[in-house]
């Protein structure tokens, strides 16, 4: 009898702690660690509870209820799995959100044996409520894997509701013993478990049993929706494989700048513009020979007179072939595209946009490599001198956004070098990556930061393998780094590249990597000057990507050098709202181009440089 008590006490204790616990998660404003201790502390209570639970298995009067081997073993992997999290909380959040799921599959896999097997003594309408409820419980901690850092923050609300869940249950079970034992007449070991509603075992009610039932199934609805969601959303969209067009000739040409084939493109042109794509020679920056995609966008009525040549350097679309804004359904919204529709249609100039190499065409994409893109970005500018359809100046404007705005500051700073036969007017660099380590030291802990960096890890990892960077990333990077790779970043393709950024618990690479030869690496990535020609670069002053304050570091340092810039600031503005359609930059980029051609005299403003204090409303990342 004290045996029994005690037992039923114990059981009482622990499912109170759960719910506290549970609780705790939601009304507490606890950290990271503090979800993973109070978490791992709720596990211990949810399995050392199991062993004390009022089983119909009983040996008789004065016999210890036996608890079965696998409520056991359950048990104990739920103290130990939950004795981990709160033990070592600074494990990483990969390691904690894995102990989570883990946790949810094997409760909810105990409680679907258990209710197959009928070791409860349920009806067969709670039996089957309980299985229903376990499957549901296993399908939400498969999701939980997917999810690691969610799991520990937005998810700890279902979390919190899965402790209380299995504490008050806890506590029930207790209360259905006294009550179900006073019915038999005395509290012995014995007294079978029956319905929490039966008495002299009457059924529940059949209200009761559905409402059960019902339940159970929308739980479980609801884990399949959540599940399907998740997939649908980390997954991305499926892209289409580069067609015969990318394939080079067996012919090709050594020399870089020349057309291999054109095609006319119809998917996305501007009104009052046509458009082509091409493909042709390039080098990489070791001299060695490459071949790149691109487009052309020239006016709808034919001129005999050369046209104004626009260079464009494209922003980030993604690293792998098939991201290449050739095969995009919208291949000129990229960047400043209402003001490159504009230029070309009203104002009669031709645009050539670079892929770079490894978008479209096979190879690795130098992705954030200045020289690199800088070498696509001229050599396209050669290839369309060469197109029947039109005819083009050796005289070119640069533009180039995020990514582009980078490879647009090469393009200047390497043009007299590599290509003496065009000419560049001007260059105009939008939100620029032009410091480059400062982009992955200030965003390392940002989601969109850490897309970033995911896409330099998978493409520096091959350019150069001397640096060994898969196996220098910090714990749990790489697998996510792996699924980033796979996703462009463009089109639905974004909102899953972000997500996936968003769940890397850690900054990819380590600070020791930073300040180590990677990280020279990456300051070598600056471009510097000098430039050939006028240079504005555009900023937006609540850009959570390119950091206003880190943009004006580096315009002053090329101030300091003797670079004259003309220096915009934007309030309002973010990273790519500073580029859309109704932005104050699209008129002023248009004049602005215009005048260069025209050879009016450039407004540099080293001088007297806008603030640069972000503004009020900026969130980081």
């Amino acid at each position: 009898m004290t045996s029994r008590f005690s037992r039923t006490a114990s059981r009482v204790l622990f499912g109170a702690a759960a719910v506290a616990l549970g609780a705790a998660l939601i009304f507490a404003p606890v950290t990271v660690h503090g979800i993973a201790i109070i978490t791992g502390l709720g596990l211990i209570s949810v399995g050392a509870g199991s062993f004390f639970r009022p089983s119909p298995a009983a040996g008789g009067p004065g016999v210890a209820p036996r608890i079965p081997s696998l409520t056991r073993l359950v048990g104990g992997a739920l103290i130990a799995l939950g004795a981990l999290m709160a033990l070592w909380p600074d494990a990483g959040a990969p390691w904690l959100a894995f102990l989570v799921g883990a946790a949810l599959v094997v409760h909810g896999a105990l409680a679907l044996w258990n209710a197959i097997t009928g070791r409860d003594g349920w009806h067969a309408d709670a039996r089957a409520a309980a299985a229903i409820m376990g499957a549901a419980t296993i399908v939400l901690g498969v999701v939980a894997f997917s999810w690691p850092v969610l799991t520990l923050t937005v998810f700890r609300l279902g979390l919190a509701l899965w402790l209380v869940a299995v504490g008050l249950h806890a506590v029930w079970d207790a209360v259905v013993w006294l009550r179900s034992a006073r019915v038999g007449g005395a509290l012995e070991v014995g007294a079978p478990v029956r319905d929490a509603s039966s008495r002299s075992g009457a059924r529940p009610s059949r209200l009761r049993r559905w409402a059960r039932t019902v339940g159970a199934v929308a739980s479980l609805a609801a884990a399949a929706l959540l599940a399907w969601g998740s997939g649908t959303v980390l997954g991305g969209s499926p892209m289409p494989q580069p067609g015969a067009f990318y394939t080079p000739p067996a012919d090709v040409p050594g020399a870089p700048g020349q057309l291999l084939r054109s095609e006319p493109l119809d998917s996305g042109v501007p009104e009052g513009a046509r458009a082509w794509k091409i493909l042709y020679t390039t080098t990489h920056p070791d001299d060695t020979p490459a071949v790149s995609s691109g487009t052309v966008l020239a006016p709808v009525e034919p001129t005999k007179r050369p046209l104004p040549l626009l260079s464009i350097a494209h922003g980030t679309t993604g690293v792998v072939a098939q991201c290449a804004p050739s095969m995009s359904a919208a291949p000129f919204s990229d960047g400043a595209g209402t003001a490159l529709a504009e230029m070309v249609a009203q104002h009669g100039w031709l645009a050539v946009t670079s892929d770079y190499v490894g978008l479209g065409t096979r190879g690795v994409h130098p992705y954030l490599v200045g020289d690199a893109e800088a070498r696509n970005v001229l050599d396209a500018s050669r290839a369309v001198q060469q197109l029947d359809a039109v005819t083009t100046t050796t005289e070119t404007v640069v533009w180039g956004h995020s990514q582009g705005g980078q490879g647009a500051l090469w393009t200047g700073q390497i043009a007299e070098d590599y290509a003496p036969e065009l000419t560049v007017r001007g260059v105009a660099a939008f939100a620029p990556a032009a410091d480059l380590f400062g982009l992955a030291e200030v965003d390392k802990n940002d989601a969109a930061g850490k897309t970033v960096s995911a896409y330099i890890a998978t493409t520096w990892a091959r350019l150069y393998p001397d640096l060994d960077l898969k196996s220098q990333l910090t714990p749990g990077s790489q697998g996510p780094v792996e699924h980033i790779r796979s996703l462009c970043f463009n089109g639905s393709d974004v909102l899953a590249a972000i997500l996936r950024g968003s769940q890397i618990p850690n900054q990819i690479f380590p600070d020791r990597l930073l300040n180590g030869e990677f990280g020279d690496r990456l300051k070598a990535q600056t471009p510097v000057g000098p430039f050939p020609a006028p240079v504005l670069v555009a900023q937006g002053r609540a850009d959570p990507l390119v950091r206003p304050e880190m943009q004006r570091d580096w315009v002053e340092a090329r101030c300091t050098d003797g670079v004259d810039i003309d220096y915009r600031t934007f309030p309002g503005l973010s990273h790519n709202t500073l580029v859309a359609a109704d932005s104050p930059l699209t008129p002023q980029i248009v004049q602005w181009t215009l005048d260069r051609w025209e050879g009016k005299p450039a407004a540099p403003n080293c001088d007297d440089l806008p603030a640069s204090t972000p503004d009020a409303e900026q969130t980081p990342g």
